[in-house]
């Protein structure tokens, strides 16, 4: 009889996962269910014993993970996701092809958003370090956990949003002013980790052999990410 993998994930690889899993299915015939919330929630729920075969997390959370005895063996990087700007569908779109360009839109903007994951803590600490920290304060608006920043903008009730490429691209009533320029972009990557509890660390390695294979880049790209370097590269 076929098994059935289950994971947890953060929200920024939902979709992405849901494709590679369907890859993985026809090839093996194995399930996979993969259930995203926010990315504090999903380390919280491994730690605190859920019984998942995978976890896909940040790399600085997969290796908390790994310290903490929750997750076994070596993290398996999958995707490296890069952090976009969108403005609601129709509105102006400002220049942020440079860092001083990206700043004068900041601080032009009435209102902005940014997660609370790895890219929002990037963003504020850039603004700490541009000085407009405090200036900008009271128009930040805090997207909760699990709820996309381009939501908040299609909406009308953020102007400027920024979160990782592959959660905004598939929103509607939103457009893409493009990644950060390179001078200030924060690459996140994405990792995998085969959890302690599993009674299926054969089939999870095996998953993750096909998520990180060449056969399955083009997914990744889709989703606006690019794969991983691999350790053999």
């Amino acid at each position: 009889m076929n098994e059935r993998i289950t994971g947890i994930s953060s929200m920024a690889t939902r979709l992405l996962l849901a494709d590679l899993a369907r890859a993985y299915e026809l090839r093996s015939g194995h399930a996979v269910a993969i259930e995203s919330v926010g990315g504090v929630d999903a380390a919280k729920r491994v730690q605190a014993g859920e019984p998942f075969d995978v976890v896909v997390l940040a790399s600085d959370a997969i290796d908390r993970l790994i310290a903490s005895g929750q997750v076994v063996g070596e993290r398996v990087d999958l995707v490296r996701s890069p952090v976009a700007i969108a403005v609601r569908t129709g509105a102006p779109h400002p220049d942020v092809a440079s860092a001083q360009a990206v700043r004068s839109a900041v601080l032009a903007a009435r209102s902005l958003s940014y997660s609370t994951g790895p890219s929002g803590v990037h963003l504020a600490r850039l603004f700490e370090r541009w000085g407009i920290a405090q200036d900008i304060k009271p128009r930040i608006v805090q997207a909760p956990p699990g709820v996309p920043v381009g939501s908040l903008v299609a909406r009308g009730d953020v102007e400027l949003g920024f979160q990782q490429l592959s959660e905004l691209m598939p929103l509607s009533g939103i457009d893409v002013l493009g990644t950060l320029p390179d001078e200030i972009q924060y690459i996140t990557i994405f990792s995998a980790g085969l959890c302690a509890a599993s009674p299926r660390s054969s089939l999870v390695r095996e998953m993750l052999e096909c998520m990180t294979s060449p056969e399955v880049d083009e997914i990744k790209r889709r989703h606006g990410m690019e794969p991983a370097l691999r350790r053999d590269a």
